[in-house]
């Protein structure tokens, strides 16, 4: 493949990558908390970006909340424990909830919904279910590595170590967990977010920590929806 083959290709993937809403809004997620993190609450420029890439934000995730509204009512994949299921229903429920409440927020700070108290109410009330759906998503991840960490024992045990990395569904299942691992700590990290957003511990989880906590996992939930890269075709 040459220079130009290949440029082509990236300048497709990010093409690709751009046209996506979620990226798009993961990529203003982590403008808004870099800000976040250099304004450290004070009043300036930083904070003005902060305030005003959060409510662009918003635009993004118009009936957004229709999404874990599907996940909410749709079948669970066969085998999951009960558990894992309950945890999973749950996150869907708060995360849509936080959705759906977020565009009352939106009206409130554009001015159509008159109501200020009642907005800043029903704000923080999105926040609460936002954390709630990212301990949820945390005990999720738990349970889920935990599933694949005993099946690849027992994958283990049937191939030897010198083939283990050979044998295709080993390989898928280690990527998966690594996957897994990546999104736990996300999800945790993000509950840390809530707490700051909502100053539950201000000492503790100061403004500065909350922006440089949710830069963390807005870089990566940009690299979680990097398109896979295309197979090069033998010649």
């Amino acid at each position: 493949m040459s220079t130009l083959d290949a440029t082509r290709a990236e300048l497709a993937l990010a093409v690709l990558y751009l046209n996506k809403a979620e990226a798009r809004d993961k990529i203003c997620r982590a403008i808004q908390y870099g800000s976040k993190f250099l304004s450290n609450g004070e009043p300036g420029t930083a904070q003005n970006v902060d305030k005003s890439t959060s409510l662009a934000r918003k635009v993004f995730r118009l009936f957004k909340f229709i999404n874990d509204l599907h996940g909410l009512i749709s079948p669970t994949a066969p085998g999951t424990p009960l558990p894992l299921v309950l945890l999973g229903k749950s996150k869907n429920a708060l995360l849509s909830t936080f959705l759906f409440l977020d565009q009352i927020v939106w009206l409130g700070r554009t001015g159509i919904y008159k109501n200020k108290e009642r907005a800043d109410l029903i704000g923080r009330i999105s926040l609460f279910c936002w954390m709630g759906s990212s301990i949820c998503t945390t005990l999720v991840e738990i349970g889920e590595i935990g599933r694949i960490s005993g099946q690849l024992k027992k994958l283990e045990k049937d191939l030897k170590n010198s083939e283990k990395y050979h044998n295709e569904q080993y390989r898928a299942k280690l990527k998966k967990s690594n996957e897994r691992s990546l999104a736990l700590v996300k999800a945790a990290l993000d509950t840390v977010v809530a707490v700051g957003l909502l100053q539950l511990a201000p000492k503790k989880v100061t403004s500065r920590v909350t922006g440089a906590l949710g830069f963390t996992t807005s870089l990566i939930s940009c690299y979680q929806l990097l398109p896979a890269p295309a197979k090069s075709k033998a010649a």
